[in-house]
């Protein structure tokens, strides 16, 4: 089933692939142009990735820090109960 899917992935990267050519090849601008173009968009697909990249970083420093405490928390509670049984 996955191999199946796999299979349709490829070939619809290819399609892009060509139809994205294909377009190059009859976009009404020089090649100059679009190149520019291009990249310019290359560049801000970039800058939101990599801001997309540090808030998932900062939300993950959140998550870890919580569950420190939380261990930590668990930790304090399972003593409390250890010396509680211990008399």
């Amino acid at each position: 089933m996955a191999e199946d899917n796999t299979g349709k992935l490829v070939w619809f990267f290819a399609g892009a692939a060509i139809g994205a050519s294909i377009a190059l090849l009859y976009a009404p601008s020089s090649g100059e142009i679009t190149r520019r173009r291009i990249g310019r968009r290359v560049g801000e697909q970039k800058d939101r990735l990599a801001e997309s990249g540090r808030e998932l970083l900062d939300r993950s420093k959140d998550v870890l820090d919580k569950g420190r405490r939380m261990a930590d928390e668990a930790a304090e509670v399972l003593e409390s109960g250890r010396k509680l049984v211990q008399g």
